[in-house]
């Protein structure tokens, strides 16, 4: 993993945990697997343990680690570092992902409370006005009870906001081609395809994985679906809605958004995003960050130590899952 992230996830207790399970130094961070200063111990390394910023672990790589049998990753996606060379050895792998998804849901469920109150709107009202408003007649439709929203994907995270939203009187449908009939119906929700969904909904919330398939997933035409003064909430990836698509919609007013990723990551200084008073974008943030990074650390050292033991994962990656996952 990158120096920083190491600093970042394990604290004190984290890294002293870390070191009963295995027979490691915490202080020792690889960040190039051909780095001949790491020889020796990368030699002997039966695990690693991996985290943002680690580099691709390459059939190279793994010819200078021949002892390896397992990676755990202490963050979510392994895409970026687990190569079709670790299947191809039996490596094992397992990932905080089921830790990393809880802030993510709680994230979301916020946007869609704060979407239903039309808190941006309100907010940007009664900083125009400055004074008191007439909350009764303000923004018509105002409200939670009896809402629609549609969850896209029922991944991990949208496992987890629906699981979150059943406290609440609102209707929740769910589109996942993964997903059948008996299966929607022990989850709570009535499932639809996507442009039914997209018309049905007073808040749209994404947690579908980024796929060539899954790229402008809402374009112009599905975004048009939407309702009037329907808000879409993104918290997986930018590239599954069509950003100039998206930036049509929001400036006419039509539409409000959370977004808290874009497509590109980082939108140029020019974009009216930044300044609409119809759209919350924040920096990433949904995810992991602060203190909620010793929940993944501990996650994944939980995992680490079911392989110490001997025991399987909870929570394992499989290859065939990658293909529709994150």
């Amino acid at each position: 993993m990158a120096s920083g992230v190491r600093d970042a996830l394990l604290d004190g207790p984290a890294a002293d945990r870390l070191v009963r399970i295995a027979d490691t130094d915490p202080a020792l961070v690889v960040t190039d697997f051909s780095d001949p200063a790491h020889a020796e111990l990368l030699g002997s390394a039966e695990a690693l343990f991996t985290g943002w910023g680690c580099p691709p672990i390459t059939a190279d790589a793994l010819e200078t680690m021949p002892r390896l049998r397992t990676v755990v990753h202490a963050a979510g996606s392994v895409k970026h570092h687990v190569t079709d060379a670790c299947w191809e050895r039996g490596i094992t792998v397992a990932s905080a992902a089921a830790a990393n998804a809880l802030p993510v849901a709680e994230y979301t469920v916020a946007a869609i409370l704060f979407a239903g109150k039309r808190v941006l709107a309100a907010a940007h009202a009664y900083r125009e006005r400055r004074g008191p408003l007439e909350t009764l007649g303000l923004l018509p439709g105002l409200g939670n009870y009896r809402r629609t929203v549609g969850v896209v994907g029922a991944s991990r995270i949208g496992r987890r906001v629906i699981e979150l939203l059943r406290p609440f009187d609102l209707r929740v449908l769910l589109h996942d081609p993964y997903v059948g009939p008996d299966e929607a119906a022990a989850l709570g929700v009535r499932l639809v395809e996507l442009d039914v969904l997209a018309l049905s909904s007073d808040v749209v919330t994404i947690h579908a994985p980024e796929l060539s398939q899954t790229r402008h997933l809402f374009d112009g035409a599905r975004l048009a679906l939407l309702p009037d003064g329907a808000t879409l909430v993104n918290t997986a990836r930018g590239s599954i809605v069509d950003t100039v698509a998206l930036t049509k919609e929001l400036v006419s007013g039509r539409l409000s958004a959370v977004l808290d990723v874009t497509d590109p990551d980082f939108l140029p200084a020019g974009s009216p995003l930044y300044d609409l008073p119809n759209v919350l974008l924040t920096p990433h943030i949904a995810g992991s960050l602060g203190n909620e990074l010793a929940r993944m650390a501990h996650a994944a050292m939980d995992e680490l130590e079911r392989f110490a033991c001997g025991d399987p994962f909870a929570d394992p990656v499989r290859p065939d899952a990658l293909t529709r996952s994150a």
